[in-house]
């Protein structure tokens, strides 16, 4: 009996047993494992940080009252040249959307638009307008930075990463 063969009659038993684990779920490669955060920053890909993301950060449970602050720490812990690399990401797709930097710099009251230029608190207020009112790029920055995400600590905030952390780690027991 091929390989292939057995494969298939293997995903049989397995469905006719009940068993619908399906791969979205779990990871069956080893390699994807990861250890920590960084090891999933560094390894997954950005579809994938852009699937977990859309899964886990609902934008309905989790109140602006508490996300806000999170990022603010959080965005507060990154390193400067991350800080410039995520503002400038949140520019790019608040511009495809026709918010212009210059407008986003008056209205968000920002020290000013260059993104290498940034204070933390700018960013955070960036990614503050981002959450609220397009949550849907937050999540598209987060997935290609996900730096910040690892300084998160609010236990709200963190029960919805609760499924990202179970993925980081490829569901080891």
């Amino acid at each position: 009996m091929t390989s292939s063969e057995e494969y298939k009659r293997q995903v049989m038993k397995d469905l006719a047993k009940g068993n619908v684990e399906s791969a979205d779920d779990v990871s069956s490669d080893p390699t994807k494992d990861y250890q920590n955060f960084d090891d999933f920053a560094q390894r997954s890909s950005h579809e994938e940080r852009r699937q977990l993301f859309r899964q886990s950060l609902n934008h309905d449970s989790i109140p602006p009252s508490q996300m806000e602050p999170e990022l603010q720490k959080a965005i507060a812990q990154i390193k400067p040249n991350e800080r410039d690399d995520v503002a400038r990401s949140f520019f790019k797709h608040l511009k495809q959307r026709g918010l212009d930097e210059r407008h986003l710099e008056q209205q968000l009251s920002l020290s000013t638009h260059d993104s290498n230029r940034m204070t933390a608190d700018d960013v955070s207020k960036l990614a503050a307008f981002t959450y609220h009112n397009h949550p849907d790029i937050f999540q598209e920055v987060l997935a290609e930075q996900p730096g910040i995400m690892k300084f998160v600590s609010n236990p709200l905030v963190g029960a919805a990463l609760g499924a990202i952390a179970a993925k980081w780690l490829g569901g080891r027991k």
